[in-house]
């Protein structure tokens, strides 16, 4: 199957989206879809759930966990997504493009940067639920001032979004303070870099230039604070992207391999074992189980 990109979901995709910010209640949207979203993607939406009540599973990446609440869940940019929720969950999905942060400066551009960095574990377990009550009361807020888009409303979604940000941001430093302490712009960078370059360059020497640093500072750098090399995020972003293309399309492993660049493709069956202990078609087999 192809994975889908959208907006919102259902939506066509707005790759010029600009200063959008969004909220809505989980049923909203859920009704419509017999309380399930199929995997799915966005290329330029942050998106914030905050569960009030209710369970589900969340389906990320080739990935599932199960959630309940008072739980965050956040999914940044271009990951693959999808949900199944329990038919009497209640609480709000915030979906924003990351540029609303210009509005407020580096601070919370620099919430926004960690948030999207969060691709290991996207479900925040919340064990006080009067800071969910508190999150919810601002989404709440945010989804009317759009609704009602009185003067200066503009203003006022963006000033809400930035107290959810930074609300969530807090719950994040009380589950993984050591974690949530890697506020570094190398490290911005470098995912930037990343993400822009992976497909064509693997090789540490071109991020390294692009930072102005020896590749050697770079790694320590980023082994610092984040607890692997810089190389071992470039292969890990190539896997991710491999992994993608595997469980979301019908891509002939072959293609597969040229699109991201292998010499060929027993060199990708090659590097892929190593990674993940299976070749492509064993993996591919495993994630249609899933899906």
């Amino acid at each position: 199957m192809d994975l889908p990109l959208f907006h919102l979901y259902g939506d066509p995709p707005e790759p010029r989206a600009y200063n959008f910010v969004h909220a809505e209640t989980i049923a909203s949207r859920c009704l419509l879809h017999d309380w399930r979203i199929g995997v799915h993607r966005h290329a330029n939406l942050l998106q914030i759930l905050v569960i009030e009540h209710g369970t589900g599973e969340i389906q990320y990446e080739v990935s599932t966990a199960v959630f309940s609440a008072p739980a965050i869940i956040v999914v940044p940019p271009t990951v693959a997504h999808g949900f199944r929720f329990q038919s009497s969950t209640t609480g709000w999905v915030v979906s924003f493009t990351q540029d609303v942060a210009r509005v407020f400066g580096d601070p919370l551009g620099g919430v926004i940067a960690y948030l999207k960095r969060m691709t290991d574990g996207p479900v925040i377990a919340v064990g006080d639920a009067g800071k969910i009550v508190r999150l919810s009361e601002l989404c709440a807020h945010l989804s009317e001032e759009r609704f009602l888009s009185r003067e200066g409303f503009h203003v006022a979604m963006n000033s809400y979004l930035a107290l959810i940000a930074v609300e969530v941001r807090r719950l994040v430093a009380d589950r993984d303070p050591l974690t949530a302490s890697h506020d570094d712009a190398v490290i911005d960078k470098l995912f930037k870099l990343i993400e822009n370059n992976f497909r064509d360059h693997r090789l540490l020497n071109f991020y390294a230039a692009r930072l102005a640093m020896s590749p050697d500072r770079l790694n320590k750098h980023i082994k610092r604070l984040a607890g692997v090399t810089a190389g071992q995020l470039i292969r890990q972003r190539v896997l991710t992207e491999a992994k993608r293309q595997l469980a979301f399309s019908d891509q002939p492993i072959s293609e597969i391999a040229y699109d991201l660049a292998y010499s060929d493709p027993s060199h990708f069956v090659r590097c892929f074992r190593r990674d993940t202990g299976m070749t492509p078609r064993a993996f591919r087999e495993q994630a249609a189980r899933l899906t």
